[in-house]
Formats: C-alpha cells, structure tokens, sequence
C-alpha cells in the first residue's frame, strides 16, 4: 500500500521514517525487512517495509535524490540518537 500523498523528499525525512519503524510507531506487525525499490510499470522510487515472507505492508513513494542516496541508510540503518 502506497499512499500517493506521502513522498519523502530528503534524507532527514527518510531517517525519520526508518526511526518510526523501528520504534513500532506505524503499528505495523511482523516487520522483517526494508528496501528501496522501483515500481515496475513506471520507474517510480519507493521505500518498501517487507513482512517474513517478503510481502509489502507499507511503502512511500520517495524522490530521486533519496533514492540514490538513501541506499547506506536503509542498508545500515539510520543513525539513532543518543
């Protein structure tokens, strides 16, 4: 489910998601992965939060400058506040 209303536009905003995931604060259940991807009928950029089988559960449409930049982040995990 991707809300077309909801792009994340900077790497800040992109940090922020990833911290609300990881803190439960989505209220999503059985989260066991992240990725960016491309949508494939239009090249479009997102962020997919994937279940244990690899299902989508939440994806936001993100810009093309975090897409390739946001890589590390999403690879390594934000950094979280001390």
């Amino acid at each position: 489910m991707i809300n077309d209303k909801d792009i994340i536009e900077t790497l800040d905003e992109l940090e922020a998601f990833l911290l609300l995931v990881d803190n439960g604060g989505l209220g999503l259940q059985n989260v066991a992965g992240v990725a960016l991807a491309t949508n494939n009928s239009d090249g479009r950029p997102f962020i997919a939060i994937l279940d244990d089988k690899h299902q989508l559960l939440l994806g936001r449409w993100v810009s093309q400058k975090v897409y390739e930049n946001g890589k590390d982040m999403v690879r390594y995990g934000p950094k979280k506040a001390h």
